[in-house]
């Protein structure tokens, strides 16, 4: 799949807080963490923007600095002359305070700000017009990178110009390789083309089989939090907001026990391919259609469960203000009455959530939604092969695709680095309804998610140029995105490492080093 055009609005969703709908273009010069310079940027109708690429007569990033502060300074003054003229409106006033005040009509004018002169912006579709990539010249950057020990002896990477679809590097594109959470990338991709970017997933508590009891029937929602809102996933529905529902259903009637059914999800708990030491750890738990706050034993912080549904449901006890109430694994009795259900955040947000923090238990919950949405075994090799099927219906080749889980924790996986390559592409061309989703949810170098700590990958002094998925096993090491070069030219690329030493620290740094050269690149 190589697309001829392509659609650049997610660039600079976080972290320039840009609004991706605007009535007009506006030029605007954004900061930056110490060190990491001021780029300019150009918002226009559609959520266009264009990186404005450094040369000759640009504005120094010290005096770009300065235009800032200005600007801060001006809007603190506009601000503090606001805030004064309120306070002459409102003093003395009888006035509703539900109604807004009108100003005095002999209210005394405030002078016109003058801001200090801008750059002269980029064309609106730089990142379009920039010059196009020379392949040679990309090999010729890359090749030492490559070889860097660290990465290994099973090495795969491909480098495609996302405005032609030209490939400017084939380093056994087409060879299966260890995907690592790089893998995430295609169970995403499988859910928002299955389930639908708008589609939720429930969690419900129906009535037992005696008085007093509840059974809590999770729906393979991990994201349903004891706390509110969410420290882990926002826009998550709460154990709170869910016991609310079940006490006034109940009218009164105490809880004395709750049953946890977990019968959605079949087949082991953990995925072949996984180590002993996976689940539960501080990066994965065994899959069960019911959690809270992830299958973590405190929100908002690493560690994992052994037992989520029996955690989810001593939660909701305590939330109905029966701590004490037994909780035990179960099932529902058939055509029991519904006392209370919320639903978890769109899928959309849920892949953007599973792919910025590489959440393996999301990703994996995610994979069996797909598997029940096409009416396959939610298990983990129902789940693996719905996924699969799924990204090979929406148009992608799947040769030399194999998948033992949804997260790509387990070192079974196989998939190409070219798979990969096409599956960003169409993300970023449009030519998969909801695939963008899987661009806004990347990590960004130096800012998000597994990215956060590796500003090695993005040296431009431009905040948002790399943005990439992260894959780490034990000897796999991986990364998959997007790269705005200084030209202004939007790349997609895959790296894919087997055979690591086992210096994780290292492999990350030459994968880094790569993306940071592409993002460096003016070939």
């Amino acid at each position: 799949m190589r697309p001829v055009a392509w659609s650049s609005s997610y660039l600079f969703r976080w972290p320039l807080g840009i609004s991706t709908v605007t009535s007009n273009c506006t030029d605007v010069v954004w900061p930056t963490p110490a060190g990491r310079g001021s780029p300019e940027v150009r918002i226009c109708p559609g959520g266009v923007i264009a990186r404005t690429p450094r040369g000759p007569g640009k504005t120094p990033p010290r005096w770009r600095r300065r235009i800032w502060q200005a600007l801060v300074a001006v809007c603190l003054a506009l601000v503090v002359v606001a805030g004064a003229v309120l306070v002459a409106i409102n003093v003395g006033s009888d006035a509703d305070p539900d109604t807004v005040a009108a100003v005095p009509s002999d209210a005394e004018a405030v002078p016109d700000a003058v801001l200090p002169d801008l750059d002269e912006p980029a064309p609106v579709l730089a990142a379009l017009t920039g010059p196009a990539p020379d392949p040679a010249a990309v090999a010729a950057v890359l090749a030492p990178l490559l070889a860097a020990p660290a990465l290994g002896t099973g090495l795969s990477a491909e480098v495609v110009d996302a405005a032609t679809g030209q490939v400017l590097l084939d380093v056994d594109a087409a060879a299966p390789g260890t995907p690592a959470s790089t893998a995430k990338l295609l169970t995403g991709l499988a859910a928002l083309t299955t389930l639908g970017p708008g589609a939720t997933v429930p969690t419900t508590v129906v009535a037992g089989a005696v008085p007093g009891q509840v059974v809590l029937v999770g729906g393979g929602d991990p994201t349903l939090s004891t706390t509110a809102p969410s420290l882990s996933y926002p826009g998550a529905p709460t154990v709170a907001e869910l016991a609310g529902q079940v006490q006034t259903a109940l009218a009164g009637v105490p809880v004395t026990s709750v049953v946890v059914d977990d019968s959605l999800f079949v087949g082991p708990l953990t995925a072949s391919g996984w180590g002993s030491e996976d689940a539960p750890s501080t990066y994965a738990a065994p899959v069960t259609a019911t959690a809270v706050d992830g299958a973590r034993r405190t929100p908002g912080q690493s560690p994992r469960s052994g037992q989520p549904g029996t955690d989810a449901g001593t939660a909701l006890a305590a939330a109905l203000g029966a701590p004490g109430a037994t909780v035990t694994l179960g099932t529902a009795p058939a055509g029991a009455a519904v006392l209370g259900q919320v639903r978890s955040a769109p899928v959309e947000q849920l892949v953007e959530q599973a792919l910025t923090a590489s959440d393996n238990l999301l990703a994996d919950t995610l994979a069996r939604q797909v598997a029940l949405a096409t009416g396959a075994e939610a298990s983990f090799t129902g789940a693996a092969q719905a996924v699969a099927d799924a990204v090979s219906a929406a148009g992608f080749d799947t040769t030399g695709l194999s998948l033992s889980d949804g997260s790509g924790l387990s070192g079974e996986d196989l998939v190409p680095a070219r798979l990969l390559v096409d599956v960003l592409e169409a993300g970023a061309d449009g030519s998969v309804p909801g695939a963008a989703t899987l661009l806004s949810g990347l990590p960004i170098a130096g800012y998000t998610g597994t990215l956060a700590d590796r500003a090695d990958a993005d040296p431009a002094t431009e905040p948002g140029a790399v943005r990439a998925k992260t894959g780490t096993l034990s000897t796999t090491s991986a990364l998959a995105g997007t790269v705005v070069t200084l030209d202004g030219r939007l790349l997609v690329f895959a790296v894919l490492a087997d055979g690591t030493p086992g210096n994780v620290i290292a492999a990350e740094a030459a994968l880094d080093a790569v993306a940071g050269a592409l993002a460096s690149c003016g070939c």
